[in-house]
């Protein structure tokens, strides 16, 4: 069985903004650097496998700074990148509160064959390993909906830098 350490990227510009992120690649703040290296530091007596990232830079920061004292590199999969929320990308959250949704926000179809794709690759990329895996809140969620076979609304939000863990 593979054992999935799965994370939350750290803190970012944009979540204290709140600005929606989607697929940009956004840049950690020095909340968030302190919340990888917190999490780092709880993690050296671990024994990490392999390090996996989405591939976009906010992840890929996080994941770096928590696997440097392993000694690993951080292998890299656009199958953990956020959800791509389309023309809300770049937007102040609360404006859009109540604005209809646009048709090139990723449905929640196509995140959950993702997770469910990443589930897949990871059982046979890494079997009977313990991997590191930094991604973001809706992806996230979306692979807890998978594994654990129930709705995204009822999978608890993670926090930025938060672990679970995942036995596949």
């Amino acid at each position: 069985m593979t054992t999935l350490y799965l994370v939350r990227h750290g803190e970012t510009e944009d979540n204290a903004n709140q600005i929606m992120q989607g697929q940009t690649p956004g840049k950690l703040n020095a909340k968030g650097i302190k919340q990888a290296e917190e999490l780092r530091d709880k993690m050296l007596g671990a024994k990490i496998d392999a390090f996996v990232s989405s591939d976009l830079k906010r992840s890929f920061d996080t994941c770096k700074i928590i696997a440097k004292p392993h000694g690993k590199d951080v292998v890299t999969t656009p199958l953990l990148r956020e959800r791509d929320w389309g023309d809300f990308t770049g937007q102040y959250i609360p404006d859009l509160k109540d604005r209809e949704w646009p048709d090139n926000v990723e449905s929640l179809e196509k995140m959950k064959s993702r997770a469910h794709n990443f589930i897949t690759w990871l059982k046979v990329t890494f079997p009977d390993q313990t991997v590191f895996a930094v991604g973001h809140g809706i992806i996230n969620k979306a692979i807890q909906s998978v594994y654990f076979n129930k709705p995204m609304n009822e999978i608890l939000r993670m926090s930025n830098a938060e672990v679970r863990i995942l036995i596949l």
